[in-house]
């Protein structure tokens, strides 16, 4: 596969990461209530997000309220708002630097520089992968102490909601796409052509010389 088709690869999966960043911003299933021991109330789900919390009643009715207050969030959800956010802001600026460095594209005339802002656009990827990948690792690790933590009451424990899933996909679809681009946007070994003028020029130079 040349280096025009691994870019227009990593142009799916860097948007594919995209999607799955914005689901897991905007869908608030970060955290789901947990039904063990004696809260065996499977009514009503609470499910909680970066934004809002829900209630999903067992008849399909779902009532969501936006947090009132940021102080309110735990810390890990207060950090995974910014750092979510900036994923996707770095994630759609690397796209559109991939767009007008690809090879399959004219936005740059110049060929020596297209690698280099390809590479631009591979960094870019792999830095909103992290953003992506931290704050829900960061959550998870929370949930998962907070569930295994006898002194948390049991109305309090909650599960890992479908978001931190998404959230890891996304963030390790955004590091593929990076790591590719590293690899094939080389700078192009242009010191053959470079060498051969040189040579021309110095074999030009004594013929006139001689003459």
């Amino acid at each position: 596969m040349g280096s025009s088709g691994v870019q227009i690869v990593c142009m799916a999966l860097g948007i594919l990461g995209l999607i799955a960043a914005v689901v897991t911003i905007a869908v608030p299933r970060w955290k789901i209530s947990a039904f063990i021991g004696q809260n065996i109330i499977t009514a009503q789900v609470q499910e909680e997000g970066l934004w809002m919390e829900c209630v999903v009643q067992s008849t399909g009715q779902q009532q969501c309220k936006s947090y009132d207050s940021l102080l309110i969030l735990s810390s890990d959800l207060q950090a995974a708002r910014a750092m979510t956010i900036i994923s996707c802001m770095l994630t759609v600026l690397s796209l559109l630097t991939l767009c007008a460095g690809a090879d399959f594209t004219t936005c740059i005339d110049n060929e020596e520089v297209k690698p280099k802002v390809s590479l631009v656009s591979a960094i870019g990827l792999l830095i909103a992968g992290l953003l992506l990948i931290i704050p829900v690792s960061w959550a998870a690790h929370n949930v998962v102490r907070d569930f295994n933590n006898p002194l948390v009451a049991q109305a309090q424990k909650r599960e890992l909601g479908a978001c931190i899933f998404v959230g890891w996909g996304g963030g390790v679809l955004l590091l593929l796409a990076g790591g590719l681009l590293c690899c094939f946007s080389r700078p192009r070994s242009g010191g053959s052509s470079g060498t051969a003028k040189y040579y021309s020029n110095s074999a030009s130079a004594p013929s006139k010389n001689y003459v």
